[in-house]
């Protein structure tokens, strides 16, 4: 009996032994180059089962197509590619990183940041995935993580071109958005007293101009002794007598002790050049007019500055103005006139060829002498031409020989075509076209000068009337031209002791 417990005691052992015993798995091993093995494969025994193994040229290879995806904006085949190989249990710390660059070419910005979180999470010394997240907090407006992980980034990799470019696009944002803070209701409450300020210092400024205007001469001082070198003119000229006088000044016969000759010596009004400012410009223009070299100009030896005045030292020509001739004689003959015309059109046509025009011509500036010889005088406020359309801006001159441009303001080469005119009819007839007798009032036109004056004729009245058109366009183009006709027509047998007035 007792055998037979003993025998089933041990029948008992050995199936509990049995039921209990781990089973045996065979793993398989495969060497270093074998190729990739993805997931597991059953033998024919279901006991033995065989592990993946990847090796590290496979990995290089993947991430190396990934990485040629990216480069062609392959982003959602990268994405599904490494989905697919971490479902296969295909792993690489790499993946993140280049998940991230993928995300961020998709604009996904909260994927962006997740996978570089990982990506750092694994290689916590690699720039880049800190760049990557810190444009992604960048898009979502998130500066002030973005400029924590812009820090790292610039501490791990100082010379990184992408990390800074991120910082001056966040700088720049920053920099627009701090005002939007500060527009409060204080600055609203400033405006009105920051205009208030800027209205009294724009009256401070008109006012401290006005003072500067007045008083120029106290504050334009020479910057030296010799800048402005004060001069007595009589100490140089011994003044004879005055020998005219216009609205420019008074002509003065002298004689220079230095060069032994006479002169001519106008002194300007004090009031046309009491302001510094005019008076260099009227320095400006007799010099220019000083370069004017022709026999049938009175030439401007030089000009003498004074404290208080303005002296134009000419050539003494020794003889009488037209203005003068006129006034003894009345009128004269169209022979003399003629004469007396060429010189005058041979000095305007010079000045003209300079581009200079006179201005302010008139029978008191038309100096007779000789045989009827003329000279062309007193270009004090003649001007240059800049610009054939507009001409010379100036309203200088004597309004009975102004042309209509000249009195709007503006002087052409035409200008003084219009002024000959008029001095050509004042010498025939006696007087300008203006007067009584010398204007038609009802049909507004200018009386022929051989109706007043007789022996003249009739192709003076056609010259005439082409150079006094009203429009310059219209008008008679040059002294030359003017000229040219004038000497063609021929004097008539004259008897000056008659008249028609």
């Amino acid at each position: 009996m007792q055998g037979k417990k003993l025998l089933l005691a041990c029948c008992l052992l050995s199936v509990s032994a049995g039921l209990f015993a781990a089973p045996r798995v065979a793993v398989s091993t495969a060497p270093a180059s074998a190729p990739l093995l993805i997931g597991g494969s059953f033998s024919s025994n279901d006991n033995i089962i065989s592990t993946p193994v990847f090796d590290q040229e496979a990995r290089d290879e993947e991430i190396a197509s990934l990485n040629q995806q990216l480069r062609e904006k392959k982003f959602t085949e990268v994405i599904s590619r490494i989905n697919e190989l971490t479902n296969q249990n295909f792993l690489d710390n790499r993946f993140y990183l280049l998940l991230a660059i993928a995300y961020d070419g998709l604009g996904k910005y909260d994927d962006v940041i997740y996978s570089a979180g990982q990506a750092i999470a694994v290689a916590p010394q690699d720039a880049r995935a800190y760049i990557l997240r810190a444009g992604a907090y960048f898009q979502q407006g998130k500066y002030e993580r973005c400029q924590i992980d812009l820090d790292i980034a610039q501490k791990l990799k100082p010379n990184s071109k992408l990390a800074q470019k991120l910082r001056d696009q966040l700088n720049a944002k920053l920099f627009l958005a701090s005002p939007k803070k500060e527009e409060k209701a204080p600055a609203q409450r400033s405006s009105a007293s920051l205009w208030i300020v800027l209205y009294f210092l724009a009256v401070i400024v008109a006012i401290l101009l006005y003072v500067y205007w007045r008083y120029e001469d106290v504050f334009r001082k020479p910057k030296n002794a010799f800048s402005r070198r004060e001069v007595e003119v009589k100490e140089q000229y011994d003044f004879i007598r005055q020998i005219g006088e216009g609205g420019m000044g008074k002509v003065y016969e002298a004689y220079d002790k230095a060069l032994k000759r006479k002169v001519a010596i106008k002194r300007v009004r004090p009031e046309l050049v009491r302001s510094a400012y005019v008076r260099e410009q009227f320095l400006a223009e007799a010099r220019m007019v000083a370069l004017l070299r022709h026999p049938c100009i009175v030439e401007i030896y030089t000009v003498i500055e004074s404290e208080s005045s303005l002296y134009l030292v000419f050539e003494y020509v020794d003889g009488q103005t037209l203005e003068t001739r006129l006034d003894i004689d009345g009128r004269l003959p169209f022979s003399a006139v003629k004469q007396i015309f060429e010189y005058v059109c041979r000095g305007l046509h010079y000045a003209h060829s300079q581009d200079i025009v006179h201005c302010d011509l008139k029978p008191g500036n038309i100096m007779i002498y000789g045989d009827n010889k003329a000279k062309v005088m007193d270009f004090g406020v003649a001007k240059r031409v800049v610009d054939q359309e507009t001409g010379a801006r100036t309203v200088a001159g004597t309004p009975a020989y102004m042309a209509p441009e000249q009195q709007r303001g503006f002087m052409r080469k035409q200008s003084d075509v219009y002024s000959l005119a008029i001095c050509l009819y004042e010498a025939l007839v006696g007087q300008v076209p203006w007067t009584v007798k010398g204007f038609d009032i009802a049909h507004k036109k200018i009386v022929p000068a051989s109706t007043l004056a007789p022996f003249v004729p009739k192709e003076v009245d056609a010259l005439l009337e082409d150079a006094l058109k009203e429009d310059p366009k219209e008008r008679i183009q040059s002294i030359d031209d003017f000229w040219s006709r004038l000497k063609a027509i021929e004097p008539m047998q004259e008897n000056l002791e008659q008249t028609h007035y």
